[in-house]
């Protein structure tokens, strides 16, 4: 792909390219990252049941906190990725760095928690017959 602050690469835009990248990258980050292949599972799971109960708000809060967690655990994972590489021993601002993306990760987890437990609990009652309340 041709970038264009830099004028290098190949030219011309194609969708079907573009979509290749993204599922190259998220399959690696399936393939390499737990933490993001955990998260994939447990919301792939719960969002199946959301659908299987007609629990469309349910749905779409996990999608969307499913969302926002890997988003965050990808950047994470690609910062601390560029700064390995730039600087391979010890370094404060790297290290202060790093801490930075996984506070953003931190505040995903806690986001995606609260809305994965609260769900999982209401499909739960649903699953056993009782009336959520």
């Amino acid at each position: 792909m041709r970038n264009k602050f830099l004028g290098t690469g190949e030219t011309g835009y194609h969708p079907l390219r573009k979509i290749k990248i993204v599922l190259s990258g998220l399959r690696f980050a399936i393939l390499y990252d737990f933490s993001v292949a955990y998260k994939m599972v447990l919301s792939g799971i719960v969002l199946a049941l959301a659908l299987i109960f007609e629990e469309w708000v349910d749905f779409e809060m996990i999608l969307l906190a499913t969302g926002l967690v890997l988003m965050a655990e990808l950047f994470n994972s690609a910062i601390e990725a560029v700064c390995d590489f730039l600087e391979t021993r010890e370094n404060e601002k790297i290290r202060a760095i790093k801490d930075i993306a996984a506070a953003a990760v931190g505040i995903g987890i806690v986001i995606w928690l609260t809305v994965m437990i609260s769900n999982v609990a209401r499909l739960a009652t649903l699953l056993s017959g009782r009336s959520p309340g």
